[in-house]
């Protein structure tokens, strides 16, 4: 193996995990859901992995999703909720977790990220910023 190769090697191994891999993934789909990535539609259906900046969309059906730090969504009818950002080192679970809610409803159960680092979980919605300090809640969005 060539010092050049293994330069490679190492560098991506240095890479945080959500570099080059999922931040979550569908856990279940009832009735019209999608994900939108990069101006693409892509149908929700178990086991569909999510990556940063992802939309979740649902028309008239659900979708819940679980995350790499064990946080879970879950979007009601009539939503859109972008992963804005997410950032997770499943050795010290420090991160960073941003998610805006555009309209609907959306249950969230906080994970690892929210309870090492209180301030590291935002949810935000067209008129509101709420801070997630580990616990659970709903947030509603009216379109």
């Amino acid at each position: 193996m060539s010092v050049k190769s293994l330069f490679v090697i190492l560098l991506i191994a240095c890479l945080p995990a959500t570099a080059w891999s999922e931040i979550a993934r569908v856990k279940k789909v009832s009735g019209d859901a999608h994900v939108e990535r990069a101006g693409k539609r892509i149908e929700a259906r178990p086991g569909v992995t999510l990556e940063p900046r992802d939309v979740l969309v649902t028309g008239n059906g659900r979708l819940s999703v679980t995350f790499i730090d064990n946080s879970r969504f879950s979007a009601g009818p009539n939503s859109r909720v972008s992963l804005e950002k997410f950032e997770f080192n499943a050795t010290t679970h420090k991160g960073a977790f941003e998610t805006l809610v555009e309209r609907g409803s959306l249950a969230v159960v906080s994970g690892q990220i929210a309870k090492q680092t209180p301030d590291a979980m935002k949810l935000r919605t067209p008129t509101s910023i709420l801070g997630v300090r580990g616990t659970r809640f709903i947030v509603e969005v009216a379109p």
